[in-house]
């Protein structure tokens, strides 16, 4: 499953109880009353657990955390390489 539909599932699930009730991409948590901040708590332990990154204090703004397209283009910024061990050991 794709970042993507992985940050979906888990918005859906966990804040709108398995209803998408129109959830795109680029919907704003906020602003559509998705997650207030007991949510963002939630959504920080779940990223920190689920895939393994640390979220420093200056990185917890909407910037990052308000979009699923935000979450995933943050993740991805955050994650390491997939393919990083494949090329280190083909060196």
């Amino acid at each position: 499953m794709q970042l993507h539909q992985q940050l979906r599932q888990f918005i859906v699930d966990t804040f709108l109880y398995g209803r998408v009730n129109g959830l795109g991409d680029e919907t704003s948590f906020l602003d559509a009353g998705i997650i207030d901040s007991t949510g963002v708590l939630e959504l920080i332990s779940h990223l920190e657990q689920a895939y393994g990154v640390h979220l420093e204090d200056h990185e917890l703004v909407p910037e990052n955390l308000d979009s699923i397209n935000k979450l995933a283009a943050f993740l991805e910024r955050k994650m390491p390489p997939r393919d990083a061990g494949a090329k280190r050991s083909a060196s």
